[in-house]
């Protein structure tokens, strides 16, 4: 824990931080036929879209939480060990990686529209994850694709950078983390593997006015309970 001084005011920032293991998306014999291959951590493959995997994990804060403290966010960011690879790859091939921190859980199915609503409302009579931008702490969705030029290589290089993010502060006592890939590839049997990442957050822990937390609190509650998860 750093302390730093503000206008005469110590004010403890707490650092949290949360590992994502790499991945290996593996397009079988037949196209459109992707599964996990090797893999650190715990990644799911949902049963759609194809070529979409999931790794789940969480803040606890439930010791802050306890104490009665609000957390304000100073910052949010990822940290990743280099660009994805391709084996076997075509000029074109491409894959999509959303980090996301939010305070609010999301179901498996909201993960598997995240690609293509993510925090927005979408149109109406589409499925979305009904998160908001407030219940979005952080959300970043970058594209890699294999360009003609470094097809040789393997290496895909980013193509876009798209941040989501509110950085709000909030009374919840977990801050729930997923990591989500969506890889497409022409042809057979390719293997896009995607490198480790590490969560970043640094928050202060302060007292609210009584009210102004019991309803933040109260929000928290609410947003955690229409999501049964463990």
């Amino acid at each position: 824990m750093e302390e730093i001084s503000r206008k005469k005011e110590v004010v403890k920032v707490k650092v949290l931080q949360k590992e994502f293991g790499y991945v290996v998306v593996s397009l079988g014999g037949s196209p459109n036929q992707y599964s996990i291959g090797a893999s650190q951590t715990n990644w799911e493959q949902p049963t759609a879209p194809q070529g979409l995997v999931v790794s789940k994990s969480y803040f606890d804060l439930a010791g802050l939480t306890m104490r009665e403290k609000t957390l304000f966010f100073q910052t949010a960011l990822v940290q990743q060990n280099g660009l994805p690879t391709i084996t076997s790859g075509a000029a074109g091939d491409f894959c999509n990686v959303y980090d996301v921190m939010t305070s609010s859980p999301m179901t498996d199915a909201e993960l598997q529209v995240f690609p293509g609503n993510a925090n927005f409302a979408g149109l109406a009579g589409t499925a979305t994850t009904g998160l908001t931008f407030d219940q979005t702490i952080f959300a970043r969705a970058r594209t890699y694709s294999l360009t003609v030029d470094l097809a040789a290589s393997g290496y895909m290089p980013k193509i876009s950078d798209h941040q989501l993010g509110s950085l709000s502060p909030t009374a919840s006592d977990r801050i729930y983390c997923y990591r989500i890939v969506f890889v497409n590839a022409a042809g057979t049997n390719k293997d896009i593997a995607i490198p480790p990442a590490r969560y970043i957050l640094s928050a202060d822990a302060k007292e609210e006015a009584e009210y102004e937390y019991l309803m933040r609190l109260k929000r928290s509650y609410e947003l955690q309970q229409s999501h049964d998860e463990d």
